[in-house]
């Protein structure tokens, strides 16, 4: 049995460092990411998806299984293919290029679905990335909801608004309809204000709970996470360390948070930790590299 279960689309990584240069190869896609990060500290975590029988699905399977994440429920695909993405950096930050259209994954729906990996789980975490990559993809995440509350299974969900892939109306509307069946929300504050309206974090907040979601840890960057559940909110603030790339930060958190909810039931415990492994997640380059095991965490934060 799988502590967690993360739904949605894997991706190989290629990554420039600023200066230019020898690209970098490594792995992506936010759920995967949140899988393996919950899995260095220690949860029993699982993928469902599908990938291509190609090298990069190879290179994705060799990537989880090294890392201690279930792939059993990650199904191969031989008419498409795995997914690719490209980051450069620029003074603006990083910028990405995706290779996306048409992949495995995209072509998950309702009917391939395990649902049995999902009802075995004691949560599963998806995000609107998962619903946006296709409709086929979407209706597959509210089934898997479904399936999850009907089994008393923890509903986990990253807003990830990516506008390149779904128009904001569309975006708001399935983000609404998801949160309302989610247990647990786990947005960015800028994703907040484009699907609300809400500027003001405790009037995010408002809105969230609003909609029977449970527990909300609101990130705000710098300005550190906001949890919120009826009875208290704490604002708990940043890490400070020296940043080198922020990609893949909020999917170190996602997963820190989930494992460290489990382990002790403390939402704010858990916000604790999954800041200071979303800190240490943006001192190197890539998505899945930098993201810390326990162990690193700990340390960071004795040190504190």
């Amino acid at each position: 049995m799988s502590d967690i279960v993360c739904l949605g689309e894997p991706l190989v990584e290629f990554n420039q460092p600023p200066a230019g240069g020898e690209w970098r190869q490594g792995f992506g896609g936010d759920t995967s990411n949140a899988a393996i990060a919950a899995a260095r500290q220690g949860a029993a975590a699982a993928y469902l998806s599908r990938v291509g029988t190609d090298a990069f699905g190879e290179m994705l399977r060799a990537l989880w299984r090294a890392e201690g994440v279930d792939d059993a429920a990650v199904a191969d695909d031989a008419a498409a293919p795995t997914g690719l993405y490209f980051v450069t950096h620029g003074p603006a930050g990083h910028r990405f290029a995706y290779r996306r259209a048409g992949s495995a994954a995209s072509l998950m729906s309702p009917a391939n679905l395990p649902l049995a990996a999902i009802s075995a789980a004691r949560v599963l975490h998806l995000s609107a990335i998962s619903q946006a990559i296709s409709t086929s993809a979407c209706d597959a995440c509210f089934a898997a909801i479904e399936a999850a509350r009907g089994a008393g299974v923890t509903v986990s969900y990253d807003t990830n608004l990516r506008l390149a892939l779904w128009p904001l109306p569309r975006a708001r509307a399935v983000i609404e309809a998801t949160l309302r069946q989610a247990d647990i929300a786990l947005p960015g504050l800028d994703d907040a204000i484009a699907l609300c309206g809400l500027a003001d974090p405790d009037a995010v907040c408002d809105w969230l709970l609003g909609l029977g979601v449970g527990i909300v840890a609101l990130t705000m960057g710098a300005e550190g996470t906001l949890v919120a559940t009826a009875a208290r909110r704490e604002r708990i603030a940043a890490r400070r360390v020296e940043a080198v790339d922020a990609t893949g930060a909020g999917d170190a958190f996602d997963g820190a948070f989930l494992a460290e909810f489990l382990a002790t039931g403390d939402p704010f415990r858990a916000a604790r930790y999954a800041n200071a492994a979303a800190a240490l997640s943006v001192t190197g380059y890539g998505a899945i590299a930098p993201i810390p095991r326990r162990p690193e965490v700990e340390a960071f934060l004795a040190g504190a």
